[in-house]
């Protein structure tokens, strides 16, 4: 309790900042963002408590909203929120605020990330291009409601007003955006932030294209032509390895079981459990893997039994690192493309 939270944060950005991870996909690194919940014992009088109508009698869960570099399997930034005050979209804006991207970087979201106040923050920041899906339903943008039902690949502009005068209403490519007069730039309220001037010039593309399904996915992208509607189909696929490791997070390094009742606790275990997350990614980075000359898969290693091998070799004064690699090397698991399972609801 006498140890600060921010203590374990320096320790994951220190780490992070001495290591370097270079796998990059045609020049660019692939960095995906999306939420998911921390639960803690009930504790009804810390800010984390959750109670409404669905949970009459409550539950306490933090909120992590973490910065993932895809190909390299490292979390490179992350904020953590009480589930009552949680905006994914506000912790996004505010890791691009406080991160310099050095390397072409393109950040890939799922649906929920679609304000335009974020996607005007990627626009102006140097370096990063952004993949979002994007609603294609009545609650979609304006601008993609319009268009027809089938794959396509489009520019859209238009500007954002923030006031309804006369000359912005003959303007008919405009979109209103209601902000409250209180709202001031970097505002932490969620509806209607925007940290932008009036008649701010929007434009980006759009694809759509079909699932294997019949069902139809759009996007939302800054990437140039070059990359094609086939391409963007792959990298939001991609997107997946974030959810893998919020598994692995939360199963394999054991963050469903936490060790105290208070939020800074929980605070401190989420950063060391990622800190201990990048050191196994790099550690298996290093592994070299003996392929089978004969059978179907290819194999990688098995992620599981890495963390523990990794533990223990933290834990073991003088402990062999060349032991370790051989050791991780031991256990491996195939590599199985393509499998789906139907989603049980």
């Amino acid at each position: 309790a006498q140890i600060d939270p921010s203590v374990f944060r320096n320790v994951f950005d220190s780490f992070n900042s001495d290591c370097v991870d270079d796998i990059l996909f045609r020049g660019y690194r692939l960095m995906a963002s999306d939420g998911t919940v921390v639960s803690l014992p009930r504790n009804p009088a810390a800010p984390s408590f959750v109670c409404h109508d669905g949970i009459p009698k409550g539950v306490n869960q933090l909120h992590l909203t973490p910065l993932y570099d895809i190909l390299n399997r490292t979390f490179t930034d992350a904020v953590i929120q009480p589930e009552p005050k949680k905006d994914e979209i506000g912790a996004l804006v505010s890791m691009l605020k406080r991160n310099t991207f050095e390397q072409n970087t393109i950040i890939i979201a799922d649906r929920g990330f679609e304000g335009y106040n974020l996607i005007a923050h990627m626009l102006e920041k140097p370096n990063v291009d952004f993949l979002i899906r994007v609603k294609q339903s009545r609650s979609a943008m304006r601008e993609v409601a319009k268009l027809p039902m089938l794959e396509l690949d489009c520019d859209i502009s238009f500007s954002i007003c923030i006031t309804q005068k006369n000359a912005d209403k003959q303007n008919a490519n405009y979109v209103f955006l209601q902000v409250p007069k209180k709202s001031k730039p970097g505002s932490t309220t969620r509806r209607g932030r925007w940290d932008f001037g009036n008649y701010y010039p929007m434009r980006f593309r759009i694809c759509r294209f079909q699932l294997d399904n019949g069902e139809f996915e759009t996007i939302a992208t800054s990437l140039p032509r070059s990359f094609t509607l086939e391409d963007i189909k792959a990298l939001y696929h991609l997107r997946w390895g974030l959810e893998t490791s919020f598994r692995d997070l939360k199963y394999t390094l054991g963050l469903v079981n936490l060790h105290g009742k208070s939020d800074a606790f929980a605070e401190q275990e989420i950063y060391a459990n990622l800190t201990t997350f990048n050191f196994a990614s790099r550690v298996c980075r290093e592994v070299v893997v003996r392929q089978p000359t004969e059978g179907i898969y290819a194999y990688k290693v098995n992620y599981k039994m890495a963390v523990t091998l990794c533990r223990e070799f933290i834990r073991t004064p003088n402990a062999d690192a060349d032991k370790l690699l051989k050791d991780i090397a031991r256990y491996t698991v195939p590599i199985r493309p393509g499998r789906q399972d139907q989603r049980d609801l």
